[in-house]
């Protein structure tokens, strides 16, 4: 697994990103960056990655005087999901495997990374979601099938704004009465918070809670005591997004991980090439250890 030490690059760049969408100022920029650099001396690179990415952004958040400088582009993403939207519901209508599609979507929608990759565009996003059915796709579909039926409590745990779009859809083929969506509880990167799901429509299918947490993760001992509960209760856990693996991969819980490797180590870590849509049973990788 990768080391935060190797993510110090993708900070650096995020912040000077989020600086950026605050203000044009590149006197404001230069500060922001001087005083990131200052405190990545002392951090501990032996942390995770979501653990130390929480620390940068919450300095950045209170150097740019921005709770969330991600908003404006996160909202762009969402326009930019929501319009594609109907278009996808439409194939669903005549798929031969609705539940299938959902789920394919719902990975592609993973593309929407700012974290990763923070020259994404709109179009670029539009462009590769359009391709989402001839991409590489690693997963038992079959068995996240059969876990779903048999599942009494689901936690769904979102990922980032504009992908939350896709997440709709399979969320939908989902146990909606049985189903509880978990967004981040404060802004961070460009991960989806209760707007993004109140956008996505998807606090009026099912019941959605924030994690408590500013981590672009999920970190369980950083997040709420009702989350923690949730996860203890819950039977079926299906984690959107890299963030989440890295977090989660080691919890002996049953987990299906949903994520586009967009990441070498991660990629590598599971054994897959980067840019495979893959469907991962937490299970399935604790016992190949």
């Amino acid at each position: 697994m990768k080391t935060s030490l190797d993510c110090i690059p993708c900070f650096l760049r995020q912040s000077l990103e989020a600086a950026r969408f605050v203000t044009n100022d590149s006197r404001v920029h230069e500060k922001i960056m001087r005083d990131i650099l200052r405190i990545s001396a002392d951090l501990d690179m032996s942390a995770s990655p979501p653990l130390v990415g929480q620390i940068i952004h919450r300095r950045l958040r209170l150097l740019a005087h921005k709770e969330d400088p991600y908003r404006e582009v996160k909202d762009r993403f969402n326009r930019m999901a929501l319009d594609i939207l109907p278009e996808w519901e439409a194939k669903m209508k005549t798929a031969e495997d609705p539940f299938a599609l959902a789920l394919r979507l719902a990975i592609a929608g993973n593309i929407i990374d700012l974290g990763v990759n923070g020259n994404l565009r709109e179009n670029d996003a539009r462009q590769i979601i359009a391709q989402t059915l001839s991409e590489p796709f690693y997963g038992d579909i079959s068995e996240f099938r059969n876990a779903v039926d048999h599942a009494e409590r689901i936690l769904y745990l979102a990922d980032n704004a504009g992908e939350i779009i896709f997440d709709r859809l399979l969320v939908e083929n989902l146990p909606l009465d049985r189903t509880t969506v978990v967004v981040r509880g404060r802004p961070i990167i460009n991960d989806a918070t209760i707007i993004d799901a109140e956008i996505a429509g998807i606090t009026e299918l099912t019941e959605v809670i924030d994690n408590g947490s500013d981590a672009p993760g999920t970190i369980l001992s950083d997040c709420s005591d009702e989350l923690k509960k949730r996860f203890e209760q819950a039977d079926l856990i299906i984690a959107k997004g890299q963030g989440n693996y890295e977090t989660l991969s080691d919890e002996p819980a049953n987990i299906f991980f949903l994520f586009k490797a967009k990441c070498p180590v991660i990629a590598a870590d599971v054994g897959l090439q980067v840019g495979t849509h893959a469907l991962i049973s937490a299970q399935t990788k604790l016992n190949d250890k």
